[in-house]
């Protein structure tokens, strides 16, 4: 081959190599980001990236675009690995048209997704973006269709993870909307439409960071699920939740070697639960001691904290946690997280990740806000989650499981395989006082010392029912375990549901009550 033609190659990849070009990559950086090309030689193993359609480029001709240079299309991809496992990944450069999106941007994009599909591997979007490219008109917006449908039919297939680094507005939420997990660094946000658009048609006024920045999605609207104060913590907590996920549905998540012995005792949980049964404690001090070496990755730390969702491993295996958290609105479900837990849910059957249920929670939170904002129609997400469910599902009660919400959290009733309580379990229709008030009404009302009456009756229905025992009679829990012993069990009882086999009425799909 001669010299001419390879200076030429290495002459057409060192412009698209340099995207928009010196002064913009300057420009970039001085806002403290890093380019779309470091940003994935960062998030990938040292040198396994091969870039793919180096060299395609835009067929618009509109308002002069014929004449416009976008090197690269503008978004960056190909495929490399993340801790010696295939991941594909595509990563909008900014420095090109403002990474906009055009026809063949997304003709780029879908390539890559169709491969992590048919290969079997995660999809990684890193969106720094200014949306639609104008200028391609009617062919930007069906690049965007093609992107949705894609996302779609991957869902549940592969992983996709999507990564906010810069600006994402418009039509282009939707594409992170729709995949499994969204990260979003500080400074960066993501809406439909802006603030000027939103006062012009309201008159509210309101800046871009309030309507949707890195944290007012992970604490007001639920739409993110990882918050990073720079994209060095982000590409850390990406690397992270790969390592507990399977490259796809057909397999399991990696199986790490584990140094912490499964007979691990930790007595700090024999005195956990307070003697006053409306006093909290975290739950999260029950989690950690559970999890391999105390580590637990959770999601959506942000939002909904009176739901706990996590990853946690157990002797080396990924386990997906849902837990109430009785030191946040005492552990109630509500609309925000019954929507939480139940994509959880959905997110790990998916991907074959058993499914750990923590409960200490005294019901549904009541009032007229919830009852009109569809506490109905979200709790039930809940019970068609784990229902639909056929990966292991393990239950711990720990202290309070009362009425519907304990059947929500994965109630016996409702699919789970090993049901543990603590002898703090509480298993009943409702709380001994609410239920003496009911039951013994009568008697409390004609008896000459009403409150010592209520108080006997109280006591009559504790010894009756708030306890695991009857449960445990009915076969309703498997196993009353010392605390301390709780990891030991559970690790057990993991061991005995990994080949768990379940089948379902054949049906086209479900419908979950959205």
């Amino acid at each position: 081959m001669s010299t001419e033609k390879l200076a030429q190659l290495i002459k057409k990849r060192e412009e698209v190599i340099l995207g928009g070009g010196q002064e913009k990559i300057d420009k970039h950086h001085s806002k403290g980001k890093y380019t779309a090309r470091e940003r994935i030689n960062k998030l990938l193993d040292e040198g396994s990236f091969v870039e793919l359609d180096q060299f395609v480029v835009h067929r618009g001709t509109a308002f002069g675009f014929d004449k416009v240079k976008a090197p690269g299309e503008g978004v960056v991809t190909g495929y490399g690995t993340v801790g010696g496992r295939l991941v594909y990944v595509f990563s909008q450069d900014f420095t090109v048209q403002g990474g906009s999106l055009g026809e063949m941007h997304a003709a780029k994009i879908c390539k890559v997704m169709e491969m992590a599909v048919k290969n079997g591997a995660p999809c990684i979007g890193i969106n720094d973006s200014g949306g639609a490219r104008i200028q391609e008109g009617i062919d930007a917006l069906n690049g965007y269709g093609r992107i949705f449908k894609l996302n779609t039919l991957a869902s549940g297939v592969v992983p996709q993870l999507s990564v906010i680094m810069g600006p994402c507005a418009g039509g282009a939420v939707y594409s992170p909307a729709l995949t499994d997990f969204i990260f979003m660094v500080d400074k960066c946000q993501m809406f439909i439409t802006g603030p000027a658009v939103i006062q012009s048609v309201t008159g509210e006024v309101v800046t871009a960071e309030a309507l949707g920045g890195a944290r007012t999605h992970n604490t007001q609207s639920g739409n993110a699920h990882f918050y990073a104060a720079t994209e060095d913590e982000c590409i850390e907590q990406v690397k992270t939740l790969l390592s507990f996920l399977p490259s796809n549905n057909l397999e399991t998540a990696p199986v790490f070697a584990c140094d912490d012995p499964v007979e691990r005792c930790d007595e700090a949980l024999d005195s956990i639960i307070p003697d006053n049964p409306n006093k909290p404690y975290n739950m999260k001090d029950v989690i950690t001691s559970i999890a391999d070496n105390g580590y637990v990755f959770e999601v959506q730390e942000m939002y909904a904290k009176n739901i706990i969702t996590a990853f946690i491993r157990l002797n080396g295996r990924s386990v997906g946690v849902i837990a109430n958290q009785p030191s946040v609105g005492a552990g109630c479900l509500d609309i925000n997280c019954s929507d939480k837990a139940s994509r959880f849910i959905r997110l790990c059957d998916a991907f074959n990740i058993p499914i750990l249920t923590c409960v200490d929670t005294p019901g549904y939170l009541p009032g007229v806000a919830q009852e009109h904002g569809g506490i109905i129609r979200h709790g039930a997400k809940l019970l068609y989650a784990y229902s639909e469910a056929s990966v292991p599902l393990l239950v711990l009660i720990t202290r309070k499981a009362y009425g519907g919400a304990y059947l929500a959290m994965c109630g016996k009733s409702l699919g789970a395989d090993t049901a543990i309580a603590w002898p703090t379990a509480q298993i009943a229709v409702m709380g001994a006082s609410g239920a003496a008030n009911i039951v013994f009404a009568k008697e409390i009302k004609n008896s000459s010392n009403p409150d010592k009456t209520r108080a006997e009756k109280i006591a009559e229905y504790e010894e009756e029912f708030a306890n695991p025992y009857k449960a445990a009679a009915r076969g309703f829990v498997d196993l009353v375990i010392e605390p301390s012993k709780t990891r030991y069990y559970l690790c057990k009882s993991l061991d005995s549901l990994l080949g768990k086999r379940e089948s379902r009425p054949a049906k086209k799909h479900g419908n979950i009550p959205l």
